[in-house]
């Protein structure tokens, strides 16, 4: 059986594993940690904004799974905090083992603690990979989700150090970009003052450190809004940050919190001495990154250049998705870009035509525009969500924001498209 290899096992490719086994191929995923969905271990926001509509229309298209596992394993649906509304936060301490299941279910292999180190590469055709230990896996096509995190050089150089993050670099080794082994130039991101790469939005409370006020607001409510003293305020680290969905003045004036079975805390680090002299705070202990005090992991430091079929520039059998390919912020689009990917590597196997996802859907216009936008003069300073920023008010602006469902997948419908990445077209 033609056969696809997915290397990154998180949300991206998942979604790209089981759209390529939906569609008939027999895949493998190899990832370099002990766990699936990446940072979607620590992460949890959902359906927040735009991506209400991503989420409901990817599922039109046919790519139901990893939405509707995060769906069940919620802890909150339906919350508005500063700046969103209507999401749903998912538990980040339940949802790996469902996917995990899931996807072993699907009679996909799953390959953990397998770090992809090089590639066998004859010109535009990658013909294996090579794992670390030396093993070779040979494939008829790939797919890279291995994100743009890491490896620890990066996180100092860049960053305040290793962030001792889920990622987990120092026991599991860094990030390989298989672009990058192919010959292909990965793009970087920049922040607004020309500085490479972002910080990651974010860090990790032990809910159970915190006041019973706090833990019961956010039990009940799915979020805190804790005022910060005068002092304490700092807008530079709006700048600094991947998740610019979030760079609003409520999230440097106020510490703001999200219940994902941890307490998630909107700020990249956080003096801990700091935040300990914050009322409701005085015990709080930090679970994620470990260096949540200092600093957390940088991020787009490996990004390539895509055609919109997903297929990494000048390479034939070799696609990419996640934050590999564009300068994208969060689930969603990781889950989106990853189905479609993964669709597409399987058409490559079975010699069609490439599906292109037409700009009249949401997200082949978030996929066409990113990377058009991304090319530009200052194009590695955007970053693209469907919650926030740029694209958010793009898709406001051409009326795709809608949380009605059936208009969605009307326009799913209408493309003719309608569970598309349900049918298998290998035999």
């Amino acid at each position: 059986m033609a056969k696809v290899v997915v290397v990154g096992g998180g949300w991206a490719g998942c979604a790209a594993a089981i759209s390529a086994a939906k569609a008939g191929a027999d895949v493998v995923i190899l990832e370099k940690t002990d766990l699936l969905v990446g940072l979607g271990n620590v992460g949890g926001i959902m359906r927040n904004n735009g991506r209400y509509t991503a989420c409901e229309e990817a599922m039109s298209l046919g790519a139901k799974e990893l939405f509707t596992l995060t769906d069940d394993n919620a802890t909150h649906k339906n919350i508005n905090f500063p700046g969103h509304k209507h999401a749903t936060i998912y538990n980040v301490l339940k949802i790996e083992p469902p996917v995990r299941k899931l996807i072993k279910d699907m009679g996909i292999e799953v390959r953990i603690m397998s770090r992809v180190a090089d590639v066998d590469c004859e010109g535009k055709v990658l013909k294996a990979v090579i794992l670390e230990d030396g093993e070779r896996i040979e494939g008829d096509s790939f797919i890279d989700t291995t994100g743009s995190s890491g490896p620890m050089g990066n996180c100092s150089k860049y960053g305040n150090g290793c962030a001792m993050c889920i990622l987990r670099c120092p026991s599991f080794g860094g990030r390989v970009s298989i672009t990058g082994r192919c010959g292909v130039e990965d793009m970087i991101g920049e922040r607004a003052n020309g500085d490479f790469g972002a910080f990651s939005g974010s860090m990790k409370l032990l809910k159970e450190s915190l006041s019973y006020d706090i833990q019961k607001d956010l039990n009940e409510n799915g979020f805190a809004v804790i005022p910060l003293p005068y002092e304490l305020r700092n807008e530079e680290k709006l700048d600094l940050k991947v998740c610019q969905q979030y760079a609003l003045h409520e999230f440097a004036e106020n510490i703001i919190l999200i219940d994902t079975g941890h307490a998630k805390l909107m700020s990249p680090f956080f003096n801990l001495e700091k935040l300990r002299s914050v009322p409701g705070f005085e015990n709080a202990c930090i679970v994620d990154p470990y260096s949540g005090g200092k600093g957390n992991s940088i991020r787009y430091m490996a990004v390539s250049p895509r055609d919109n079929y997903m297929r990494a520039e000048n390479m034939e059998n070799l696609f990419v998705a996640g934050e590999k390919s564009g300068f994208y912020v969060g689930h969603t689009e990781a889950i989106c870009t990853g189905s479609f990917a993964g669709h597409n590597a399987a058409r490559y196997l079975a010699n069609m035509d490439y599906l292109k996802l037409p700009d009249s859907l949401l997200i082949g216009d978030f996929i066409s525009y990113s990377n058009e936008e991304m090319h530009k003069i200052g194009g590695a300073k955007k970053r693209f969500t469907f919650a926030g920023s740029i694209y958010f008010e793009r898709m406001k602006e051409l009326n795709f924001y809608t949380t009605d469902k059936e208009k969605i997948q009307k326009r799913v419908k209408d493309a003719n498209l309608i569970d598309i990445y349900n049918k298998k077209i290998i035999s």
